[in-house]
Formats: C-alpha cells, sequence, structure tokens
C-alpha cells in the first residue's frame, strides 16, 4: 500500500506547486493530488508487469539461438532456470495484474530497447549468474531473484527513468517507494498459494481523507503557519529563505496541530527526512531547529494536542 510517506511528498509537493503558479482553486489541486496518488498506484502494476517482460525477451533470445544455422550445444540445450521462474509465471498469469494493466493501458511493448538494456544488466550481476548456476529450482530461490531484480536492477536504471519520465511526470520521483511495494509482494508469494496477494492502495480508509485534508489545511493557513516560521526563525530573513523550506514547514505544523493521533515525534522525523531530499542540504538541520522549537510552544499552549499516550 502506499506509505503516509509517499502520502506526505504528494501533499509537500502539491501544495509548492498551488503556490508557485499562485493558483487559488485549491478542489483543483486537491484533483491533481488525488491523481497523483492514482498514478503512483497505476505504477505498482505497471512494474510488476515488467518482470513477465524480462523473461518473454530472455526466451526470444533463447528460440533464435536455437534456429541459427550452426547452433551450440549451448544454443540447443540453454538454461532454462529464468524463462521458467515460477514466481513471475504467476504474475504473468494473474489475471488482476493483467485486468488492470489492460484497464488503464499499461504496456512495455514499445520499449523493447529497455527491456533490452534491462535485461543485459540482469545478466552482468554476481547474484543472476548464482542464480543460474545453481542446480536446484525452489519457488523461494525464484521470489528472492524477482525481488532482487527490482531493488537491485530496476532502481539504478537510468532508462527506465527516463522512459516513465516520459510516460507521467509523478513517476520518477514515486519509483523507489512502488519498487519496495512491489518487492514485498512477491517476497510474500508462496509455492502452496496460487492468489498473489495484491498490496490495497491505502493502509485504511482513513488516508485519502489525511491527504485531502492535510493539503486543504496547508494552504488556506500557509500564511498563518510562514507568520509562525518568521517568528521562530529571528536570524533568517523569511523571504530569502527557500519556497521548498516554507513548505515542508507549513505542511509539518498542519499535520501537528490537526491530527490528534499523529504523534509528535513521527510528524519531527519525517518531515526533517522529506526535506533532506526535498530541499537544500542544510534544510533538514535548520527544519529540525525551528520545527521542534514550534511544536514546543504549540504543545505548551496547548494548541497542539495528542490523544492517547506517548504520542507527544
Amino acid at each position: 500500500m502506499l506509505s503516509r510517506r509517499l502520502l506526505r511528498v504528494k501533499v509537500v509537493k502539491a501544495v509548492y506547486a498551488h503556490l508557485q503558479t499562485e493558483a487559488d482553486n485549491i478542489p483543483q489541486t486537491e484533483k491533481n493530488l488525488i491523481i497523483s496518488i492514482d498514478k503512483a498506484y497505476d505504477l505498482y502494476f505497471h512494474i510488476l508487469s515488467l518482470l513477465p517482460e524480462l523473461v518473454k525477451y530472455a526466451e526470444a533470445r533463447q528460440e533464435i539461438a536455437r534456429n541459427k544455422m550452426l547452433p551450440t550445444e549451448e544454443d540447443l540445450n540453454p538454461n532454462r532456470k529464468f524463462v521458467e521462474n515460477r514466481a513471475i509465471e504467476r504474475i504473468a498469469s494473474c489475471e488482476a495484474i493483467n485486468d488492470y494493466c489492460a484497464k488503464k493501458g499499461l504496456k512495455w511493448s514499445d520499449n523493447s530497447d529497455l527491456i533490452k538494456n534491462i535485461f543485459n544488466t540482469l545478466t552482468e550481476q554476481s547474484f543472476y549468474k548464482s542464480y543460474m548456476n545453481n542446480s536446484s529450482r525452489s519457488f523461494k530461490e525464484d521470489t528472492e531473484l524477482a525481488a532482487n531484480i527490482l531493488l537491485n536492477i530496476l532502481e539504478l536504471n537510468e532508462q527506465l527513468e527516463g522512459v516513465l519520465e516520459d510516460q507521467s511526470i509523478f513517476w520518477v520521483d514515486d519509483l523507489g517507494y512502488i519498487l519496495t511495494m512491489a518487492a514485498r509482494t512477491v517476497t510474500s508469494m508462496r509455492e502452496s498459494h496460487e492468489q498473489i496477494k495484491l498490496l490495497p492502495k491505502f493502509k485504511s480508509n482513513e488516508d485519502l481523507d489525511y491527504s485531502k485534508r492535510l493539503l486543504r489545511e496547508s494552504i488556506i493557513h500557509f500564511n498563518d503557519y510562514r507568520a509562525l516560521i518568521d517568528s521562530h526563525t529571528n536570524n533568517w530573513d523569511i523571504e530569502r529563505l527557500a519556497l521548498m523550506d516554507n513548505v515542508i514547514l507549513a505542511v509539518a505544523i498542519a499535520e501537528a496541530k490537526n491530527f490528534a493521533s499523529i504523534p509528535t515525534k513521527v510528524t519531527m522525523n519525517e518531515y526533517i527526512d522529506i526535506a533532506k531530499y526535498y530541499s537544500t542540504p542544510a534544510s533538514s538541520t535548520f527544519i529540525n531547529g525551528v520545527l521542534d522549537k514550534i511544536i514546543t510552544r504549540g504543545v505548551e499552549e496547548g494548541w497542539i494536542f495528542k490523544t492517547g499516550k506517548g504520542l507527544l
């Protein structure tokens, strides 16, 4: 399922885009946020469907070699362990994945160069060679190889990033999260269970409401939060702060103030980490200091209130 971390990142980006374009249509920004979330879930199915494409390519290569004018013994009797990988075979025959991809128009048929590139990269890896050279054939081995492809090949493939960027402006930044989701799906597969346990879009029914409410609170009260930030940055000119820093802080304050069930430590840690990836090198330290002061003040004055033990 899409993690709260990914949802937070999407809200931060949506607020940033809203302010950058000086938009005043919050419903449209909310609609764009939902589209972005939906596209992330599309990518989950799209990435899973890439694994069978690699097997198809490997099998096609073996068939070409077998039909050469002077085939070698290896050409005639190739190692078929990868093309018979049962975990990937199960993905290829999964109706839920195939139906979803067909409905959304998700396909890799126009990206043969990418498939070739990924497969060639795969065959150079020590984990692949070890898998192919091991005469045993277990379902666990098959799932581990599939997970290795997702986490160690696809995440580092620049050509894949380029293809995804051409297909959707949302997908490149989502890729790392989605590969982890796909790998979890693969490693949870069991030989005794034919059905693949696909992850739902959200962990709970509250996640979509959380995202929309966080977006609205951040935009509607942005100027109030910015004034609060200004009062805790005496040695800084708030106008010179990176807009992204202001946005990250504002969204963090909105979360701390409006979601009583989310511990303040969680909010702190999440937005500090987001700053490491989406703002300047010094931003995480700066945001840590400012956010700590603001949350401490909010708790003392009572406008940040948490329900349950240990949430502060």
